[in-house]
């Protein structure tokens, strides 16, 4: 709307008067006032409502049209990551050889659609990160000589003079914003690692986004690495569309790992883990059905299967390997606690059957460890620093 208002002051003077103002909504607590224009005692209220009557007053040729409809349905609002990608595509598209949205000179559509980039975090964000490689060339060429017009410059001037007024001189101003200042500990420039471990097993969602973010900053801000890797242990869930999928999003997120990577390229290291444990006594096959288990655990009830022989439980474990009829009835379990307080601690599973094939190693595995047993083992082989958790991960802690 404020693009659109100092766009109409370019074709006549003093149209209106675009102000500013710092925080999440010009009317209290009510966020969709995001934008609010008065005009003789009338008020309107929210982006689409102010855009609507400044484009009333405003020719509006059919073409130019298009570019302010692409503009609010395609690049505003809650845009999914993917239709905002192919959006950034088409537009560089059209771009190629022209300087303006529509026609010769610089018009409303110009001016619609820098706001609506302008309002984007995601375009924002790649076009400080990684400009033309994600965005294409001519459409970080344009948004650079559109915001080079005059109408844009009194419009980000303006921006910035509220920006600076809101804050007293030598205050800290407190915003409703979020901070990644989380005062991580044992931190050494350049040896930090960090990893975001997504399941190909769906879409990106938020909570997804916000690892994603946090690992990226921390690994960025101290000169260190970020691991991408694919926890890919649960073939009945995963597959090569969702791990493509989040790729694309993390891309267009502004997020590049480092070095990518998959718990599955790990399962003979994991494999041979559990056997070391089993030889150690420190792990036991299990044959309990499920719900007799479940209640075992939560009743500090030792399984029968417990007190097995070592030889007995490598001889399980390999039914278990070669996926027999009798081995798909056995799961392996850590001999550590059978009343341990934190009931996560409580003997739990760490290898189980499955005769899914996987998306990459196909029928070669038929048993797959689980998160918590393979996790800690992969960050210590890759080098993790810092594994950042949620707190769904809490009752893992010893």
């Amino acid at each position: 709307a404020g693009a659109l208002a100092e766009y109409a002051n370019e074709t006549k003077p003093n149209s209106y008067s675009v102000q500013w103002q710092e925080g999440a909504s010009l009317k209290g607590k009510d966020k969709a006032a995001n934008s609010v224009l008065i005009d003789n005692g009338q008020e309107f209220v929210g982006s689409r409502a102010a855009e609507a009557f400044i484009l009333s007053a405003l020719p509006t040729p059919v073409e130019t049209a298009q570019w302010i409809g692409f503009a609010q349905e395609r690049l505003g609002g809650a845009v999914a990551f993917k239709d905002l990608e192919l959006a950034f595509s088409e537009l560089d598209q059209h771009l190629q050889m022209r300087s303006y949205a529509s026609g010769y000179a610089v018009s409303v559509a110009d001016a619609a659609l820098w706001g609506a980039l302008r309002a984007s975090a995601i375009f924002q964000r790649n076009l400080k990160i990684a400009g033309q490689q994600v965005l294409g060339p001519a459409l970080t060429r344009w948004y650079a000589h559109i915001s080079a017009q005059p109408f844009v410059e009194r419009l980000v001037a303006a921006a910035a003079n509220a920006q600076t007024a809101a804050k007293p001189s030598g205050a800290k101003v407190t915003t409703d914003q979020g901070s990644f200042d989380l005062g991580l500990e044992g931190v050494e420039d350049g040896k930090v690692v960090t990893r975001f471990p997504p399941e190909p097993s769906g879409y990106l969602h938020i909570g997804h986004a916000k690892a994603a973010l946090l690992n990226e900053y921390f690994a960025r801000s101290h000169n260190g690495k970020l691991i991408v890797r694919f926890d890919d242990t649960n073939p009945n869930k995963e597959k090569a569309e969702f791990e493509e999928s989040i790729t694309e999003d993390l891309r267009l997120l502004g997020i590049h790992g480092d070095v990518v990577t998959h718990t599955s390229d790990h399962f003979q290291t994991i494999y041979e883990y559990a056997l070391k444990m089993i030889n150690k006594g420190l792990a036991y096959a299990d044959d309990t059905p499920h719900e007799t288990m479940k209640e075992e655990r939560m009743n500090g009830i030792a399984s029968q299967r417990r007190d097995q022989s070592v030889e007995e439980n490598l001889q399980r474990f390999e039914l278990m390997r070669q996926g027999t009829e009798e081995g798909l009835t056995w799961c392996l379990r850590a001999k550590m606690s059978v009343d341990n307080p934190n009931k996560a601690m409580r003997d739990p599973v760490i290898f189980r059957c499955n005769l899914t094939p996987h998306h990459r190693t196909g029928t070669l595995w038929k048993i797959y460890p689980t998160y918590d047993f393979c996790c800690p083992i992969v960050d210590s082989i890759e080098g993790v620093t810092h594994a950042l958790r949620s707190m769904e991960y809490r009752d893992r802690n010893p």
